[in-house]
């Protein structure tokens, strides 16, 4: 069994308790898009009453982009973008008062998102560079924020294939699991089940197997990991779902 240890750079929990349950359903996936729709309900009204002010902002980013994927993962685009949107849109606010990793990270992660949701190739050229500064903007603030060298190393494993150079992408994502980057569950799970999809695409189903193993054992009900699962172990004939 893998172990979730400080070995592999797993950090304490970062989020607040009232995050988690939204967090953990979105990951999980026993929920729909619709049934996770209260507990993003119920962390925006927690962060209204436990924060304030540019920290209200970040917690209301948080949930925004934790309910946008939900709806993506269904493919729900337009309902996602009006998440993703407006997650961008608090996380900027915050980065024009006060920036900090977390608020280049959210500002990434939304972008990111959108640009996936949105689904134009105008609206990626126009923007999917920016993914990339604003997660190395907030690697100025915290070297080893594990969310921040994700998203950089995504942008070599998810681009559209003429711009993808999977084989970079893997060794980045490599480095922030042995050791480069401070990583939270969410960080573990989207390092490892990349890797394992880095190498689905390449066809190399035996080296994508322990990958995605261990993305499963970080959150076993999540579909998008056990679809690639079953894909590797069929060798490619098994069916994939769009990240």
């Amino acid at each position: 069994m893998f172990l979730l240890t400080a070995g592999f750079g797993l950090q304490a929990e970062r989020l607040p308790d009232w995050m988690l349950p939204l967090r953990e359903a979105v990951y999980e996936q026993l929920l729909t898009a619709n049934e996770t729709r209260p507990l993003y309900l119920a962390a925006t009204a927690a962060a209204r009453n436990h924060t304030s002010g540019l920290s209200q902002y970040l917690a209301l980013s948080r949930a925004e982009f934790l309910m946008g994927r939900a709806l993506l993962f269904e493919e729900r685009n337009p309902e996602a973008r009006a998440h993703f949107a407006e997650g961008l849109r608090l996380a900027e606010i915050v980065v024009q008062a006060s920036p900090s990793a977390d608020a280049w990270v959210l500002r990434a992660g939304n972008l990111s998102h959108l640009i996936q949701a949105d689904g134009r190739w105008t609206f990626a050229l126009a923007n999917g560079l920016d993914v990339e500064r604003f997660a190395r903007n907030a690697l100025e603030f915290d070297s080893r924020n594990a969310t921040a060298q994700y998203l950089i190393a995504a942008r070599w494993i998810f681009a559209p294939r003429a711009f993808a150079n999977i084989g970079r992408g893997i060794e980045m994502m490599q480095a922030i699991y042995n050791g480069g980057g401070d990583m939270g569950r969410d960080d573990l799970f989207n390092v490892t089940s990349a890797i394992g999809w880095a190498h689905v695409q390449q066809r190399n189903f035996s080296g994508a197997i322990p990958w995605l193993t261990r993305a499963l054992e970080v959150y076993p009900t999540n579909r998008f990991a056990s679809d690639l699962l079953e894909t590797a172990e069929a060798g490619g004939s098994g069916r994939r779902r769009s990240r």
